[in-house]
């Protein structure tokens, strides 16, 4: 891990202690600021759910990083301590999360509200300890007290925030854990020579998202503050300004971003304008770093949140 040079779109300020964003004009999102949110529609909040993004997801979303996984199964030792019996890992799309999780638990259930999701999930081959069901995150199928830990990557913001905590509250163990993690929109991307030059094209095509952003982000942009607040466990913690870094290609980064929600609206909105950002934004990269494939590798930093917490016993 190292320390990121957080970079906000123009007219958002960043504080880098506290992670806490607003508009430059200090509205905090009033009318006329270009940072306003959107309502959340059912659209907003169940982004994920046609086939084709579906498979986008499955081939292009990043596992969370040995860092992050780290954390939450030390913080779940030092808690419950082992055995790890089950973990359900919640909104967990095709299912990254719900594999990483497999060889420290007996068993793992993912979770999420999209068919397609959980059908793309299932056509993986993965360990045998993993199954899949089709829930919303806030009436999840286990008994009282059945549950060690109740992961959610990147996903939290976009549930029922109070009946989802009330719902885990009723499936954890006494003594178990709760672990609801998400990476901000901050990004750098660095390769050779050109690192700033990369950082600065993503940071405007992030610029040109912003329209398209539900208002569930809020959460993201506040390193979900206002979840943990929600959690009425006094064994908790919120930990910020965690920064991972990973290899991609120019071709997985674009369509690491071509699986976002927001991008996914925009598209529904404005198909050809869209795929025109994608093509451009590749143009702009291999130009920069002067190569020709979409293989090119380089080296992305993604800044996390994670918020835990304990049940009492």
């Amino acid at each position: 891990m190292r320390a990121l040079a957080l970079r906000a779109p123009l007219g958002v300020q960043v504080c880098a202690a506290s992670c806490v964003t607003r508009c430059s004009t200090g509205c905090a999102g009033s009318t006329g600021c270009r940072w306003r949110w959107r309502s959340a529609s059912k659209m907003e909040t169940r982004l994920f759910e046609k086939e084709e993004h579906a498979a986008l997801y499955q081939k292009c979303r990043i596992l969370i990083p040995p860092e992050i996984k780290n954390l939450v199964l030390s913080y779940l030792e030092e808690k419950k301590g082992k055995p790890f019996m089950l973990a359900v890992d919640v909104g967990c799309g095709t299912g990254q999360s719900t594999r990483v999780l497999a060889p420290h638990f007996q068993k793992v259930v993912g979770v999420d509200i999209s068919e397609a999701q959980i059908k793309e999930a299932k056509k993986v081959v993965g360990p045998t300890n993993i199954s899949y069901c089709v829930c919303p995150a806030e009436e999840l199928p286990f008994e009282d007290g059945s549950v060690d830990l109740v992961l959610s990557s990147a996903a939290v913001h976009y549930f029922n925030i109070d009946k989802f905590i009330t719902e885990v509250n009723r499936v954890l163990k006494p003594c178990g854990c709760m672990a609801f993690l998400t990476y901000t929109q901050y990004l750098e991307v660095h390769a050779k020579d050109c690192s700033d030059q990369l950082t600065a094209i993503y940071n405007e095509v992030e610029k040109s998202l912003v329209p398209f952003h539900s208002i569930k982000m809020r959460h993201v942009i506040s390193g979900y503050k206002e979840i943990f607040d929600a959690i009425p466990f006094p064994d908790k913690k919120r930990v910020g300004d965690i920064v991972c870094s990973m290899q991609l290609s120019i071709a997985d980064l674009l369509g690491f971003i071509e699986s976002f929600g927001m991008f996914q609206v925009f598209l529904k909105k404005d198909p050809e304008a869209a795929k025109e950002l994608l093509r451009k934004t590749e143009h702009r990269w291999l130009e920069a770093m002067k190569v020709s494939s979409k293989s090119a590798m380089v080296e992305i930093c993604l800044q996390y949140h994670c918020v835990l917490a304990c049940k009492p016993d």
